[in-house]
């Protein structure tokens, strides 16, 4: 007897029985069954009841009052589901009985003038953000004011722990972000970027505060209010297997900036499991991208899902709406297929909370050519080599030496500062081609254009001085005409004038002539009649080379910020004052 009454007990519905009988508890949905056991004698605990009961009995509901936001999505289906008269756009929430990984269960209801009752909703279809109103004195800011399309992303940045600025090229994310960390209290901030970005961020950074910035190489760590480093290092301080030993989090960092944050969009990817790790235990996440997703919102996936976007709570269901996934088996495994794409104005419409996209086109402040310095350091022992080199022949020389001599004898030292920003250089212009925009890419040396063009293969076109006037017209043709031709690779002199490419919405100068007319009128191969949107121009320039003293010379003598019609005047003189500039100093 006492056998059959254990067994008995280890059956669902009898030990569900036995817990209403005592339960003294605040959920409604258990109560409301307690009544109807305790009302009817023909009621019976269905299996689904009995497991409820006996998982949550023990759960005290938390108590909400209140009325939040309704995701659009899950309203509509709602409505359909429910063949309801009218959308509803927010839910009553009384308690919130129970909360499982990817649904709450609620005691509420969708309209004042129903009675309360119990539902299930998924996390997603609830509007939990809330984005704080911010006020902000910018007068603070007027040696370097941002425009009023920056203002409006410091503000959602500042108003917003978890966020994507996911702007097109050329509107300035690093200034709002910089601006946006001061505004926001931070005290300790991390910025993971690529490493041919850290000196720009430095850079700005010391525009508008004098806090400590370290940046991080290799294996050396240094402390400071603003600790900026690359993605390939972070290896090197965290190790999601070991987080108590992670340098990164020791630190206390109270907000993380991920820029070019679309390198993070591979899920499998070591940096990105780090990068995840990392960010999961910080409360603040802004990510930065000119590309949040490409053709496939696959990849905008693991973005949502750093920034708690409830489009991401589930990953099944993500794939399914949005990106035609289906499984199909390989041997004895199911495999997931999700390089679809669906439904992408509605998967828009649920992320517009978390992220701030505009384009070039849409702001009205912007200058029509937006000319950004990409400041980075050299590594090089031919650099040096080769301008030990020229030091010593300059101290040994005659001061009458002309100025052609000395601009011959730093022909090879601007050939390896060229060479050795090929790499940079392509990087930067394949993060344009992600955005789904054409590129121009100038330099003075004919390796440099062969190394450039053999990286990008079939995607793009060359012109240099060698070639005969059909063959430059055709590159000119392809370029403009072409879909698949994406990248157009030109001598600085000879494709510098005389031709349009407006196809291009950017311009980048691998390396720099000594005149500053060649590069006005170079980067209006991309910026003339025909161009319907502004021109990015890029100038990826290595700081700590004779290159920091050109830049910075040419860009006082000619101001390449501003739109110049080229011309040859001044060209001696730049020229002099660049060589003296160069010879008065060693680097």
């Amino acid at each position: 007897m006492q056998e059959n009454s254990e067994t008995l007990s280890k059956i669902p519905e009898v030990k569900a029985q036995r817990v209403l009988e005592n339960y003294e508890g605040f959920n409604n949905y258990i109560l409301a069954i307690k009544k109807n056991y305790e009302n009817s004698k023909n009621f019976k605990i269905t299996r689904a009841q009995a497991d409820y009961i006996n998982n949550y009995k023990d759960v005290v509901p938390k108590i909400a009052r209140r009325w939040v936001p309704l995701d659009s999505y899950f309203s509509k289906r709602m409505m359909e589901d429910k063949l309801l008269t009218k959308e509803p756009e927010k839910i009553y929430i009384e308690k919130l009985l129970v909360e499982k990984d990817k649904a709450f269960h609620i005691w509420g209801k969708l309209f004042e003038s129903e009675e309360l009752h119990h539902f299930w909703l998924p996390k997603a279809a609830i509007v939990g953000k809330k984005e704080h109103n911010v006020e902000i004195d910018y007068e603070k800011y007027s040696h370097r004011p941002p425009l009023s399309h920056q203002k409006e992303a410091i503000e959602k940045l500042v108003g917003n722990e978890k966020y994507i600025l996911a702007d097109d090229m050329g509107l300035g994310k690093t200034t709002s972000t910089v601006i946006g960390t001061l505004e926001t209290g931070a005290e300790r901030v991390l910025i993971i970027c690529p490493a041919s970005l850290k000196i720009n961020w430095m850079r700005e950074i010391q525009n508008y505060t004098d806090k400590s910035i370290s940046i991080i190489e290799g294996k050396n760590w240094e402390s400071a209010d603003y600790v900026i480093i690359n993605y390939d290092i972070l290896k090197n301080f965290h190790d999601p297997k070991y987080p108590e030993e992670s340098t990164i989090l020791n630190e206390g960092f109270d907000l993380i900036i991920i820029d070019e944050a679309h390198y993070i969009q591979n899920a499998q990817a070591q940096r990105t499991k780090i990068a995840n790790d990392i960010c999961k235990k910080v409360g603040k996440v802004w990510l930065l991208t000119g590309t949040p997703m490409t053709s496939r919102p696959i990849n905008y996936y693991n973005l949502l899902n750093l920034v708690d976007s409830p489009v991401a709570y589930n990953w099944m269901a993500y794939v399914k709406r949005y990106c035609n996934g289906y499984q199909f088996s390989v041997g004895k495994r199911k495999v997931w297929n999700v390089q679809g794409a669906d439904n992408l104005e509605e998967l828009r419409d649920r992320t517009k909370t978390h992220v701030l996209r505009r384009l070039k086109q849409d702001i009205l402040d912007l200058p029509e050519k937006i000319i950004t310095p990409v400041y980075m350091r050299l590594k090089s022992r031919d650099y040096e080599q080769l301008m030990g080199e020229y030091y010593d022949w300059y101290e040994q020389s005659d001061e009458s030496s002309s100025l052609t001599v000395q601009f011959s004898k730093l022909m090879k030292v601007r050939q390896v500062i060229a060479e050795n920003k090929v790499k940079e250089t392509c990087e930067i212009a394949e993060n344009i081609i992600e955005q789904g925009k054409k590129v121009i890419i100038f330099t003075n040396f004919t390796n440099t254009l062969n190394l450039i063009k053999d990286h990008f293969g079939k995607s793009a076109v060359m012109l240099d001085g060698s070639m005969s006037k059909p063959a430059r017209q055709h590159a000119v043709d392809q370029f403009q005409e072409n879909e698949k031709i994406k990248v157009f690779v030109g001598n600085l002199k000879a494709a510098g004038v005389g031709i349009t490419l407006t196809e291009a919405e950017a311009v980048i100068m691998n390396d720099l002539s000594f005149v500053p007319s060649d590069h006005a009128q170079a980067e209006d191969r991309a910026y003339r009649y025909g161009q319907k949107f502004n021109v990015s121009i890029f100038y990826p320039i290595f700081e700590n080379t004779i290159e920091g003293v050109i830049y910075d010379i040419l860009s006082k003598k000619k101001n390449i910020f501003e739109t110049v019609m080229g011309d040859n005047e001044g060209k001696g003189d730049t020229l002099e004052e660049i060589l003296n500039e160069i010879s008065q100093r060693r680097y």
